[in-house]
């Protein structure tokens, strides 16, 4: 009952909370309902707060979600509709000659080292280092006593000889007078058949003789003549118009005139053609012929450029280093230029087959192979394509691509075949 009357008071304040004096007069008479009162009120508005907050939360998810799906479905369209602006470069053609730089080495167009072909002492010297000679200009003179004495006694052994050749066929004639008048009368028998046979047997040994005389003055005359030859060899001269590089001997010098190990007393170049050598890889090689222009260049001569054309060629690649041996002819003659010098050799060596350039940041790399993404009516064509030779930054093409085409740089990774594309033009291929 107690519980019930007390639940029926709160009802009743309740119910005349808004009567102040009535209010008050209850609390004061209950001082405990004062605090009960408080918390049910308390309670309430905790209540009615945390409704409100949760229909806010409510509302505020609802308007989050509303909104993230409203930027997803822009980024697709975005995503869709997006058309990339690309940087590209147009492909450009190699031009129908290759400029191809390497180095060289200069030589006299013709060299020669002057050994001794007789045995003696240097009697005269008449040229030194850098002195410029004509051909058959006398070199030096050799002093050969032996050689003169041989050839001295041999031509006496010769004069003996031919004396014996003129004794032999003064015996064949008189054999042959005998044997003439013999044999008529050996065929008529006024003379014995042994007679005869002496006589025709001692003509045949007398012509015999006569064969032998000639043959020995012969060989004496063949023996003298390279006595001679040897002799003249004591007077050595220039093969060829050009300036002597290198002296070994001088005068009292002794020299030794044998054919493997004679003295080497000169060395001669030709100087007015410098015959430059160069060596071409291989893959500039097959297009190397004679007729071939090049331009010499000499570090010292800064101010100089020598031209030329490829006069000669190896016809074959050097198995070790795959390179062909490439002669170029230079005229010289003012002598600015020198055998043996260090130079740069310019060829240019017509294209064999047409090729284009392409940048190397266009390459893409896949399970495709290597490939270049062209802008064909505003959208990207994968090609494939063959590299002949990289370059560095540009690579050289022969196939998948023409002349003119636009290829787009470091293309993104999400570009696929067919996708749109906005072309910005870069710097060409060159």
């Amino acid at each position: 009952m107690n519980d019930l009357f007390r639940h029926d008071s709160n009802d009743a304040i309740e119910r005349h909370r808004l009567d102040g004096p009535t209010f008050r007069r209850v609390i004061e008479k209950e001082p405990g309902r004062r605090t009960q009162v408080r918390r049910r009120r308390g309670g309430r508005l905790f209540a009615l707060g945390g409704s409100l907050l949760l229909a806010s939360g409510l509302m505020l998810g609802g308007w989050g979600n509303h909104a993230l799906k409203q930027e997803v479905m822009a980024t697709a369209r975005h995503d869709r509709d997006f058309v990339p602006s690309l940087r590209v470069a147009t492909v450009a053609a190699n031009p129908v000659t290759v400029s191809v730089t390497l180095p060289g080495t200069t030589a006299a167009f013709a060299a020669a080292n002057i050994y001794a072909r007789a045995t003696g002492y240097i009697a005269k010297r008449h040229v030194d280092i850098g002195d410029h000679i004509k051909a058959g200009d006398l070199l030096a003179n050799l002093a050969v006593p032996e050689l003169d004495h041989q050839i001295s006694q041999n031509e006496a052994t010769l004069d003996q000889l031919k004396s014996g050749l003129e004794q032999a066929r003064a015996n064949r004639d008189l054999a042959q007078v005998t044997w003439d008048r013999d044999a008529p009368l050996v065929q008529k028998g006024w003379v014995t058949p042994q007679q005869g046979d002496t006589d025709r047997l001692g003509l045949q040994a007398r012509v015999a003789a006569v064969a032998v005389a000639e043959a020995n003055v012969s060989s004496q005359q063949n023996l003298l003549q390279v006595l001679r030859q040897n002799r003249d060899y004591a007077s050595v001269v220039a093969p060829f118009d050009g300036v002597v590089t290198q002296r070994n001997v001088d005068v009292g010098s002794l020299v030794q005139g044998n054919a493997a190990s004679g003295t080497f007393m000169f060395e001669m170049m030709q100087q007015d053609v410098i015959r430059v050598s160069v060596y071409v890889p291989q893959d500039a090689a097959f297009g190397v012929t004679p007729g071939v222009e090049a331009v010499v260049r000499v570090p010292e001569l800064a101010d100089r450029e020598f031209r030329g054309k490829v006069t000669r060629i190896a016809e074959a690649l050097q198995s070790g280093t795959r390179t062909l041996l490439t002669e170029i002819d230079i005229a010289n003659s003012d002598g600015v230029l020198s055998a043996g010098v260090y130079c740069a050799v310019e060829l240019h060596i017509p294209r064999k087959t047409p090729s284009l350039l392409v940048p190397a940041d266009a390459l893409i790399f896949n399970r495709n192979g290597i490939q270049v993404a062209v802008v064909n009516n505003g959208k990207a064509e994968f090609r494939k394509i063959n590299v002949k030779r990289d370059l560095g930054t540009r690579v050289e093409v022969d196939s998948g691509i023409r002349a003119g085409d636009q290829v787009i740089l470091n293309p993104p990774i999400n570009l696929g075949d067919g996708s749109s594309v906005r072309p910005v033009l870069d710097a060409p291929a060159t």
